[in-house]
């Protein structure tokens, strides 16, 4: 019952680089669009969610009317 528990010391880690050492290294790596591609593809973004939310205006409106039909029978 006497007896003692040697603890092992842990295997020291290498080190690491530093976190924002791999971000800018990472950023280093990016290539940004030109300003007429971020142009062109906002103006893409901007159109795809106005149609979108037309469509669910109008699916939204025929729903509710089929609901309102078939709730006053």
């Amino acid at each position: 019952m006497g007896e003692t528990v040697e603890k092992k010391a842990a295997p020291k880690k290498a080190k690491k680089p530093g976190f924002f050492k791999g971000v800018k290294s990472e950023f280093k790596k990016i290539s940004w669009p030109d300003k007429n591609s971020t142009f062109k593809q906002s103006v893409a973004v901007v159109s795809i969610s106005i149609v979108v939310g037309v469509i669910i205006a109008i699916l939204d409106y025929v729903i509710q009317y089929g609901v309102n039909f078939i709730a006053t029978m």
